[in-house]
């Protein structure tokens, strides 16, 4: 009987959370997840999957994009879960609003195009401002909306910690502590990870500590191009019953997305040169609220029931990668995910799980070089 392969995910957000169940399903492999939960910006997070109304102009991150938006019911199911009543993810529709009626047009006609190959994107629809009114009755605006039956929207806490319970009954273990990578290329199992708790060798590593990346490849002599960038987010309740509503894309990038029970999410900010600081920024919160206020004035009446703050990953050119460490066979990485990780996180997780399989990947790691933000000093 040929011994089990062992593999460590660190990072317990969406992609690794991901990855660790999608392995656990793999009778040859034994899997240990590592997470400190300390920061993580999946378990802050509550996301609109909608790629196709972005007028994003890189090419490759909308292939990733619109690709992670079409995996989602099959995620959910592989959970399952039904897409349809999930309090994890639904589709409720989306509505986009832009200063203007040429510009409204025009994202029209771009995802009337992109629907030819993405079906996902569902019925798309220019509603008066009665009409958006009826749909999401917080929105009192004068202008019309962009309306896309597929947009939906997504608990990330609720996600991971799902993914977390389905790899523990496939026989994984989950490990919520801090672990630092270690490499020796001359062991069979090159890969230690050290905790408080002991240490632990592993045939192969993935790492998928978002914005800490460059804490634990540093050390091994490595230079990683990643920053951190700090997003808070409210949650607001309204006495309302707001589990169909749809979630708000205004111009910009202050979000609002209705859950279950009257609970409303706005956000998020979008904030440089915090570091990895995760105390609430009382003046960042005060813009961001009053901006969603303008548009939906009864949230000025809701009452706050919480903030929520997680720090995300960039690259110097906002790209995501993801692929196999350089020099380093075994030890496979992604990051770079910025403030599209709900969408893209799960099938970036896909892939790397192809990979590790030896399987024909969904999409190309090449067109996502993990070379181009990770290089060997």
């Amino acid at each position: 009987m040929n011994e089990k392969m062992s593999i460590a995910v660190v990072g317990g957000g969406i992609v690794g959370s991901t990855t660790a169940f999608y392995l656990s399903q793999q009778p040859n492999y034994e899997v240990t997840l590592y997470d400190n939960g300390v920061g993580q910006a999946t378990s802050a997070a509550a996301g609109i999957i909608c790629p196709w109304l972005s007028q994003r102009r890189n090419k490759k991150w909308y292939q990733l994009a619109a690709k992670g938006a079409a995996f989602y019911p099959a995620l959910i199911q592989d959970l399952g879960e039904d897409p349809d009543r999930s309090a994890i993810y639904r589709q409720v529709g989306a509505l986009v609003i832009k200063k203007t009626p040429k510009l409204l047009e025009k994202l029209e006609k771009i995802a009337t195009k992109r629907r030819e190959t993405e079906p996902t994107i569902g019925e798309l629809s220019i509603l008066s401002p009665e009409e958006v009114h009826e749909k999401m009755p917080l929105l009192h605006i004068s202008e019309s909306a962009l309306f896309a039956s597929g947009g939906a929207k997504v608990d990330g806490a609720l996600l991971t910690e799902k993914l977390q319970e389905q790899a523990l009954k496939n026989g994984a273990c989950v490990m919520k502590e801090a672990a630092e990578l270690s490499i020796q290329h001359t062991q069979p199992q090159p890969y230690t990870l050290t905790t408080s708790s002991g240490q632990k060798s592993f045939d192969k590593v993935v790492l998928a500590v978002g914005a800490w990346l460059p804490e634990v490849l540093t050390p091994l002599g490595y230079d990683v191009d990643i920053r951190p960038q700090k997003g808070q987010l409210v949650e607001l309740h309204v006495n309302a019953e707001t589990d169909d509503w749809p979630v708000v894309m205004p111009d910009g990038e202050k979000d609002i997305i209705p859950f279950a029970n009257g609970k409303v999410i706005v956000g998020a900010t979008h904030e440089n040169d915090q570091g990895y600081d995760l105390e609430p920024t009382k003046r960042h919160l005060r813009v961001m609220l009053d901006e969603a206020i303008e548009l939906a004035p009864d949230l000025a009446e809701a009452e706050i029931k919480g903030i929520r703050v997680g720090t995300r990953a960039y690259t110097s050119d906002f790209a995501p990668f993801f692929g196999e460490v350089p020099d380093a066979p075994g030890l496979y990485a992604a990051s770079g995910l910025g403030s599209s990780g709900l969408t893209s996180g799960p099938i970036i997780a896909r892939i790397l799980t192809q990979l590790i399989n030896g399987e024909d990947a969904d999409l190309s790691p090449n067109d996502y070089p993990i070379e181009n933000y990770i290089s060997k000093r």
